[in-house]
């Protein structure tokens, strides 16, 4: 089997050969033109391309919620691409979390309980939901606020107990849209330092879109997309010690 390029296992992610093609009346429109990459455990990687590139179409693409017209999508050793709805369906609960730049809490519950949320849908026990709930809160900086009603929150605290949710569910991937567009700059540099702090502790693999080149760059690795190609990859170290 193909090794990556540091030699360690088999990526986590490959993306092969990807078309998205629309019909507009009589012409196609390419959203995606042919893309190719592959992600590794344990890295966070930005989409990063301008309004109307393509990195939002790729996002729900890898995430199982659109279909390419043709290509591979490999996803730990499963072709994705192949399912049915009601297997992508299956495959998103066990394997992905989201985080929104919405944050998508629900206003009249509580932290706890909105990052318990998702556990309930698997089956998961109240006292096992609520103590992984609380353990994922103080993972993102939330002690003091678990009992605070989403819509009590700021908008970053909000942003964290939506990434707390998605990490609760403990996936394989976490897929993150523009998720600090409803942020100040100095909230989003918090929120995605947080992010990047968690992806290394818990060697979680994160993919984030964004359309700004500045916040890709708190990435591992940037995936730059215009008009439905991959431009170029840049890989980047980070050394946090300085800056947590």
């Amino acid at each position: 089997m193909a090794e990556t390029e540091k030699g360690k296992e088999k990526p986590i992610i490959q993306v092969k050969n990807l078309y998205k093609i629309y019909r507009v009346g009589e012409s196609k429109v390419y959203a995606l033109n042919g893309v190719d990459f592959s992600l590794n455990k344990g890295e966070f990687c930005a989409v990063v391309g301008p309004s109307g590139s393509g990195k939002s179409t790729l996002l729900n693409m890898m995430a199982g919620l659109e279909k390419p017209t043709k290509g591979e999508i490999i996803i730990a050793g499963t072709h994705i691409e192949k399912m049915t709805e009601s297997q992508l369906v299956t495959f998103r609960r066990q394997n992905v979390g989201f985080i929104f730049q919405s944050y998508n809490l629900i206003k009249t519950l509580n932290a706890v309980e909105n990052v318990a949320l998702p556990l309930s849908f698997r089956g998961v026990g109240k006292k096992e939901r609520t103590e992984k709930a609380k353990q994922y809160l103080k993972l993102v900086g939330l002690e003091k606020q678990m009992d605070r009603m989403a819509n009590e929150m700021s908008g970053g605290q909000q942003q964290r107990v939506g990434i707390a949710r998605a990490l609760a569910v403990n996936p394989r991937i976490i897929f993150a849209d523009e998720p600090t567009g409803n942020l100040d700059s100095k909230t989003t540099k918090e929120v995605l330092k947080l992010m990047r702090r968690i992806v290394r502790e818990q060697n979680q693999t994160l993919i984030m879109v964004t359309h700004d080149n500045y916040l890709a760059g708190f990435a591992d690795k940037q995936i730059h997309i215009v008009d439905g190609k991959v431009m170029k990859i840049e890989e980047q170290n980070h050394d946090d010690e300085e800056e947590l």
